[in-house]
């Protein structure tokens, strides 16, 4: 393939690339439903680790 040929070519896929790219948005409830899901895995899984299991001292109040 000729050199020149090669870089139309790839100047036009690059342009191609950046406007999807640019229209692209990613899906936020998808993201901030994964990380709520994982932060009340790791809330059950601390829960029943319990204090002694974390090497955690237990608190007094008043």
């Amino acid at each position: 393939m000729n050199a020149d040929i090669h870089m139309l070519l790839h100047a036009d896929r690059s342009a191609e690339l950046r406007r999807e790219a640019r229209s692209f948005t990613p899906p936020r409830t998808a993201l901030r439903t994964r990380v709520g899901w994982t932060m009340v895995e790791l809330g059950l899984r601390l829960a029943r680790s319990g204090p002694a299991a974390a090497g955690a001292h237990t608190f007094r109040t008043a």
